[in-house]
């Protein structure tokens, strides 16, 4: 039997559910009594993933893995810089964090006698693989992003961890090949690395739909935007709180949408009527509601799915696997509003090719709404020739990549 470790970073979510997406993907090539599936992970990854398999909690390991400290509005450069000797909000100084991280990666390693270890976003599993000879894959949407604004004290940490991504045997870009490639601006791979380098696609999500549920009764027919609230929980309150200054500004104030803030919280969802009056989603549809505002705390795949279905746009913060499922997956325009320069190049790639807009500021997201509204035609042309070229199989193709090599 084949030991598959899967070795997750938990900073936001998207290397979560590019892992389990290949996950189900590797299970149609390899079934339960062929391999051993190993997950890796901390925080509210490794939380999902007990919840996710209650009965294979002696395979989710926990280990603490380095990630910045969170500020405002995502990480905090001030306080991960004095991290580096100094503890800070209840972490050890972080080289002491590295030196157990990859001791105690070590020690499951020479436990578990791997065969192969798919690593998404976790740079030292990387070097421990290729230590041992054993096979590695690195999954990634950046390896030498464009950094922006006076953004150059990042130059040394960039160097180094793309130094640690190409000690990987092969490199999976969640992406479209060149030149439909909206992660490109954060790519810049030299020549040597582009030899190990496939781009297998994107990791994304579309089912169909199930116009039964509830919210498709409550959003079809009507003109709205969608609004996303993702990230850690820093970038996710600092996202809520833009959208707020947002909404409050005269010429939103009519604009429908509905916000989900990716927070497992039934007190959140709620309706709001044009005259500021909250209903639930049920006493909404019973009363035909002429609504303005939905908020939902969590929406399930299908929920999703609906919602991007029949929104008119979508708003984010940039991030790669949500502009993938609203671009490429769904044929919707995009307004971005970037946290990280990650986002921001991404942003721009789109912004580039006439597939969304990249907002900075309130006045921009609002001038951006109205112009893709007005341009509505010109940006949907745009959006389905590109989608004509977007790979959306990514993870099986990867799933048959890794299932070859072994």
């Amino acid at each position: 039997m084949k030991k598959i470790a899967e070795f997750i970073y938990p900073w936001g979510n998207g290397h979560y559910q590019r892992m389990m997406t290949l996950n189900n993907e590797l299970l149609k090539y390899m079934g339960h009594n062929d391999a051993q599936f190993h997950f890796i992970s901390m925080d509210h990854v490794y939380e999902k993933l007990i919840e996710r398999f209650p009965q294979k909690k002696e395979f989710i390991h926990k280990i603490l893995m380095p990630v910045p400290i969170d500020g405002k509005k995502g990480p905090s450069t001030l306080f991960s810089l004095l991290n580096l000797l100094i503890p800070i909000s209840n972490k050890p100084p972080l080289l002491k964090q590295i030196f157990q991280y990859l001791v105690n990666e070590a020690k499951l390693y020479d436990e578990k006698k791997f065969d192969l270890v798919i690593n998404d976003g976790d740079i030292g599993s990387n070097v421990l693989a290729r230590k041992r000879k054993i096979k590695s894959v690195f999954i990634t949407n950046q390896f030498m992003p464009k950094l922006w604004k006076s953004h150059f004290y990042f130059l040394p940490s960039l160097l180094f961890i793309s130094k640690q991504i190409s000690k990987a045997e092969e490199i999976f870009v969640a992406d479209s090949p060149p030149p439909y490639t909206i992660c490109e601006y954060n790519l810049n791979f030299t020549d040597e690395i582009k030899k190990k380098v496939t781009y297998v696609g994107h990791f994304a999500n579309k089912t169909n739909i199930n116009k039964l549920s509830k919210i498709y009764e409550l959003l079809h027919g009507n003109d709205f935007g969608y609004w996303m609230r993702t990230g850690n929980k820093s970038t996710n309150d600092f996202t809520g709180k833009r959208y707020n200054e947002i909404f409050n500004d005269h010429e939103m104030r009519n604009e429908k949408r509905v916000i989900s803030y990716a927070r497992n919280n039934k007190n959140i969802n709620r309706v709001v009527d044009m005259n500021g009056n909250e209903y639930s989603i049920i006493d909404a549809i019973e009363k035909k509601i002429e609504w303005k505002q939905i908020d939902i705390g969590y929406l399930t795949e299908n929920e999703k799915q609906i919602v991007l279905n029949l929104c008119k746009y979508a708003v984010a913060n940039g991030s790669h696997t949500t502009i993938g499922e609203i671009v490429g997956a769904n044929n919707k325009p995009v307004i971005g509003i970037p946290v990280y320069d990650e986002h921001t190049n991404q942003l721009k790639w789109i912004q580039d090719r006439g597939l969304g807009i990249l907002a900075n500021n309130k006045k921009q997201v609002i001038k951006a709404v109205l112009n893709i509204k007005n341009d509505y035609n010109k940006y949907l042309e745009r959006i389905y020739d590109f989608s004509k070229n977007f790979v959306s199989d990514g993870a099986k193709n990867a799933a048959r990549i890794i299932n070859n090599m072994l």
